[in-house]
């Protein structure tokens, strides 16, 4: 991967035609041989996490989640780069990346519970059923120092530069525009160049942190911030779910193999709020709005996938499974209820601790002294 401050990968046009620019003629070979049934596959990823993200959202505003951050307008970049992970490979997410969770076989109900305040973290990072996928961190880029630590292991461990692609692991970071002016983020790379640990940096370029615009945040490309560090870094069009693939397919391919860390800037855009208790409308034009939503990344997918020949009723297929697992998210959100009261002193340490046995004996002890006991 070579770095540059102008190369932008794009392979689709906004309006889904099949069209590589100069810089993506070096991952032609690798988008080339993408399977069709691969290539349905992305579409499907994008429709279902949006459904799951619209109902979501519903839930928010009907009272059931205290918070939720949508990702729409984001699925290309998420999907493309969680589908060129390898199993091994380890996700440290930041708290948007709800089609790489899913993906990783994260059940989005874990999001549900962390979003609705029922659960510390929503779910076991250990278990493998979760595809290494590590927890939502809603502390700006903290997860980027998360990332380099458990990458740099690998190295130490010889887990990764081997030779072994079957065995080789590297690590995926994701990380906002905002994000990438926290001291984490930086610490983080500098740590990673001087290791040359097995991290890929994913920097989502949603165009905005919460109200800050771009324009304000950067002078130059987000790349040039990583390339500074000697980073091999590439922009990449985020809305394009095949170049976003081919790009971190490659990067993860070179940090696995002992390239040392890669970074990669996706551009793209948040078309909904920050999160549910934010309003765009405050900060942003509708002109604005409606120039991103033509660069729509499931819209485009579809266009391509027209062209291909795919059918009408693959589409209403689609749609319908979308759909299916939107409703079923609802129906067993309605259905939680309050986690054990002793769950609050779960999981705080390690190992059993003194401090968190006194806490729950006063916790008891308080309950019983109400009339009539523990309510």
């Amino acid at each position: 991967m070579t770095s540059s401050e102008t190369e932008f990968v794009r392979v689709l046009e906004a309006d889904g035609t099949y069209a590589p620019n100069a810089a993506a003629e070096q991952y032609l070979p690798l988008i080339e041989a993408i399977s069709d049934a691969e290539l349905e596959q992305f579409y499907r990823d994008m429709v279902a996490i949006r459904a799951i993200d619209n109902q979501a959202t519903n839930l928010q505003r009907q009272g059931q989640l205290a918070l939720w951050p949508p990702s729409r307008g984001q699925e290309a970049a998420q999907v493309g780069s969680a589908r060129a992970a390898r199993a091994q490979d380890t996700i440290f997410p930041s708290y948007r990346e709800h089609a790489v969770t899913r993906i990783r076989g994260v059940d989005p109900l874990g999001i549900i519970k962390l979003m609705r305040g029922v659960s510390h973290g929503g779910w076991d990072p250990t278990d493998p059923a979760n595809g290494n996928t590590r927890l939502y961190t809603l502390v700006l880029g903290s997860q980027t120092l998360h990332a380099t630590g458990y990458a740099m292991g690998l190295a130490f461990d010889g887990r990764s530069g081997t030779g072994d692609p079957e065995r080789d692991e590297a690590v995926i970071v994701y990380y906002g525009d905002g994000a990438s002016s926290q001291g984490d983020v930086h610490e983080a790379m500098v740590f990673a160049a001087s290791y040359q640990a097995p991290t890929v940096f994913f920097l989502q370029n949603n165009q905005w942190a919460i109200s800050v615009p771009v324009a304000t945040q950067t002078r130059a490309p987000f790349a040039q911030r990583s390339a500074g560090y000697g980073i091999p870094s590439v922009r990449v069009d985020g809305n394009d779910v095949l170049a976003s693939y081919a790009v971190s397919r490659i990067a993860l391919d070179e940090a696995r193999a002992g390239g040392g860390p890669r970074a990669i800037e996706a551009e793209t855009y948040r078309l909904g709020a920050h999160t549910t208790s934010d309003d765009p409308s405050k900060y942003r034009t509708a002109n604005e709005e409606q120039s991103w939503e033509k660069r729509d990344p499931i819209t485009r997918m579809r266009a391509f996938l027209e062209n291909k020949g795919a059918s009408a009723s693959f589409f209403d297929d689609v749609d319908a499974e979308g759909a299916a697992a939107a409703d079923d998210l609802r129906v067993r959100t309605l259905e939680l209820g309050p986690p054990p009261v002793n769950t609050i002193f779960d999981h705080v340490y390690s190992d059993p601790h003194p401090l968190m046995d006194e806490q729950r004996a006063w916790r008891e002890q308080y309950e019983a002294s109400f009339e009539g006991g523990a309510q």
